[in-house]
């Protein structure tokens, strides 16, 4: 196991009916932005029930961020916290939402041009001073940024992370019942996120990481056993507890200490949402079963612990092994109504190089635990998932 160091300061408020906790959560005298996304928190009465819990607290609410956060959307909002003196911000919504609000967490206050914070993965306090403090109250389980200090923002077609330990929530209003309503296509999209949150973090190489292991698979294996019932019974808070706790559980930093991680999958996927508007959790889909086959003999340790522990499959050689558990994620993602090809999207082999173009605009050429997934591996990957 490698050396490390781990942080995570945020505090969880799990349950039902929870949102009364934000009145001794948020400081008394806090001047509040309240951000939220398309306007189904609105038309739900989420965020009058926010204000409600934020009492004489002085309010103002910014919405309208996308999926795959815009910066330019972003930056009103940096606007709106300096023509209103906002000295905390709350996010109401799922990953874009609480991304969006992180990155105006760290440009409020930004001496800078904000646009220089696009693709840093280390932001300190060296270079921005004062970071506004904020909270959540999540709506969709999927990206586990309620308990992690990372977004990825877009610019025009350019998805780019922005990592800071200094955008941690304050704390997370974890409430099951907030995703009652959500359509099936988000839910199942959640389920996948997190489970390849996961396998970026596991299907690598052994380091003798017991514990993460072992973590790692109790997520993998209880995305597999509610990910069909999460969708078909929305109403089911039990299951969709276990459904909301786990994707928080997948990219809280817990299972990647300590161990090598990949994220390639994540940044080819990306590639696919920028160019072709596909969503984040069906890019996630089309490109891991691909990938884990062109890298079946770098990963098969793992691809084999994994077949055994996570799908039960123990017959065969090793190869047969790795092969029927990429076959059976396939399959999960399937089974959630999520297509795993770029052809179900209208998606050719001539449009790979677009997709190579932009990996190697945005300097991946050398992704993977390995650093050795080069531009002509990643197409052998996008062919393989087409």
């Amino acid at each position: 196991m490698f050396d490390f160091e781990f942080h995570n300061p945020t505090h969880i408020v799990f349950g039902r009916d929870r949102l009364g906790r934000i009145d001794r959560l948020v400081p008394a005298d806090a001047r509040v932005l309240v951000t939220c996304g398309g306007g189904s928190a609105v038309r739900s009465g989420l965020i009058s029930r926010v204000k409600e819990a934020l009492g004489r607290r002085f309010v103002r609410e910014f919405g309208g961020i996308e999926p795959n956060p815009q910066f330019d959307t972003l930056m009103k909002a940096v606007a709106e916290v300096r023509a209103h003196a906002i000295d905390f911000l709350l996010a109401v919504g799922g990953g874009s939402v609480i991304d969006g609000t992180k990155f105006v967490a760290l440009a409020a206050h930004f001496e800078g041009d904000p646009a220089t914070l696009l693709g840093q993965r280390n932001v300190t306090s060296a270079m921005v001073p004062r970071v506004l403090p904020l909270g959540t109250v999540l709506t969709l389980p999927a990206a586990g940024s309620e308990m992690n200090s990372g977004a990825v923002i877009s610019r025009g077609r350019d998805k780019l992370p922005v990592l800071s330990s200094l955008t941690f929530p304050r704390f997370s209003i974890l409430d099951p019942s907030l995703t009652f309503s959500l359509p099936a296509r988000q839910v199942a999209n959640g389920i996948v996120d997190a489970f390849v949150h996961t396998t970026e973090q596991y299907l690598t190489y052994p380091v003798g990481a017991i514990l993460q292991d072992r973590m790692a698979e109790a997520i993998l294996a209880t995305l597999i056993e509610i990910g069909r019932k999460s969708i078909d019974r929305p109403d089911d808070y039990d299951i969709r507890a276990q459904h909301v706790w786990t994707a928080t559980m997948a990219l809280n930093g817990i299972i990647g200490v300590g161990v090598p991680q990949d994220w390639a999958t994540h940044m080819i996927a990306h590639e696919l949402t920028a160019l072709f508007g596909i969503d984040h959790g069906q890019s996630l889909a089309i490109v891991l079963p691909s990938l884990l086959s062109v890298r079946r003999q770098q990963k098969i340790a793992k691809l084999v612990q994994y077949a055994d522990r996570v799908w039960g499959i123990r017959e065969g050689t090793d190869l047969e092994k790795a092969d029927a558990a990429i076959a059976s994620t396939r399959a999960f993602f399937e089974s959630l109504d999520v297509p795993t090809r770029l052809s179900a999207y209208g998606i050719g082999a001539d449009r790979i190089p677009e997709v190579l173009d932009q990996l190697q605009a945005h300097g991946m050429v050398a992704l993977g635990e390995h650093r050795d997934i080069t531009p002509e591996v990643a197409a052998e990957i996008l062919q393989r998932a087409l």
